[in-house]
């Protein structure tokens, strides 16, 4: 028997999913080849979306949330993985239309499994993350399309949550010269300490703007869209590089053509969840050389029956960094 998070059918009337701790056995896991005991999940904004039922991230019931998991095989039909191997996945419709990470014991398909990288265990994975993972893949667009240290600034957008932080700490690590954009001014401290050389108020870009307003950033790392990514595209320098990743502001996005026809800025999204195995080794590789001391910079850890009180924190905003998920305790 083991414990998962179960996310039901909403009760007529409302959107909110019934959430409870269950105690399961392995009859009740998902298809799949390789079965894995995990060590630790985490809580992301899409999971807080799911488990709130804020956005329609379920696309089956019942559900247990979670789009990243870490910990070791305990049976595998599968030659790539042996029993005992550690081992992470994260993304492939985890939490959305198969069952995710908050649970002590999930099954999945091989090809979304990946080995720990040398030296890195299953707690420092989760610290990173899919918010680090996808921090690393915009940094990762920026340096591809020619944005260098010496380039010019850097804007993170949504600097406080997860990708944010992560974007912040990968980029200075670099040698980039980073602005961070915060609706919470509490904790410019603790962006500097991850290497922001300056911290603005988010309202400076969260209101409806002009198509083009004065160049200042060399490229963006964006998490939040809607006003905030059309300002952020409407002040990028000639030939700049915007990373869009997130939706925390809105899916909109009231731009113009203008940064892109006139200045030549290029836009690119950046998809976590379904890239390619290859692009996901080669920002895992980058991870791993991360100073070990980052990661508690950034990351908070919590149970499992903690984890929907926190759901409901994150979307109010009250929530700093990444949150890790101890399925042992």
């Amino acid at each position: 028997m083991f414990n998962a998070l179960v996310l039901e059918q909403p009760v007529e009337g409302t959107k909110v999913p019934r959430a409870s701790i269950q105690s399961l056995d392995n009859a009740r896991l998902p298809e799949g080849d390789v079965t894995v005991r995990v060590a630790y999940s985490t809580l992301n904004y899409k999971d807080g979306l799911a488990i709130t039922g804020r956005a329609p991230v379920v696309r089956q019931y019942p559900m247990v949330p979670g789009i990243d998991f870490a910990g070791t095989v305990e049976a595998s039909d599968n030659g790539q993985f042996r029993v005992g191997d550690p081992v992470f996945a994260n993304g492939w419709g985890m939490g959305e239309t198969r069952w995710g990470g908050l649970t002590q014991v999930t099954r999945v398909p091989a090809k979304y499994l990946q080995h720990l990288p040398k030296g890195m265990t299953a707690r420092q994975a989760m610290c990173i993350g899919t918010a680090g993972y996808t921090a690393m893949l915009c940094v990762l667009a920026l340096v591809e399309n020619g944005v260098r240290p010496d380039s010019g600034e850097i804007l993170v957008t949504g600097a406080n949550g997860g990708v944010g932080s992560y974007a912040t700490a990968l980029l200075a690590a670099r040698g980039y010269q980073v602005c961070a954009s915060t609706g919470r001014a509490q904790h410019t401290d603790a962006l500097k300490a991850l290497g922001a050389s300056e911290v603005i108020d988010r309202a400076t870009l969260s209101a409806p703007g002009k198509p083009l307003g004065k160049e200042r950033w060399a490229g963006v790392v964006d998490s939040v869209g809607s006003h905030t990514l059309a300002n952020a595209c409407a002040t990028v320098r000639y030939g700049g590089v915007v990373a869009a990743c997130g939706m925390a502001q809105g899916l909109d996005f009231p731009g113009s053509v203008a940064p892109f026809i006139l200045r030549g800025v290029k836009l690119i999204g950046i998809d976590s969840v379904y890239a390619p195995m290859e692009a996901r080794q080669l920002a895992w590789a980058s991870l791993a050389e991360i100073d070990p001391g980052v990661y508690d910079k950034i990351a908070s850890e919590i149970s499992l029956p903690e984890v929907v009180d926190y759901a409901q924190r994150l979307m109010e905003g009250s929530v700093r960094g990444r949150v890790l998920v101890n399925l042992n305790v």
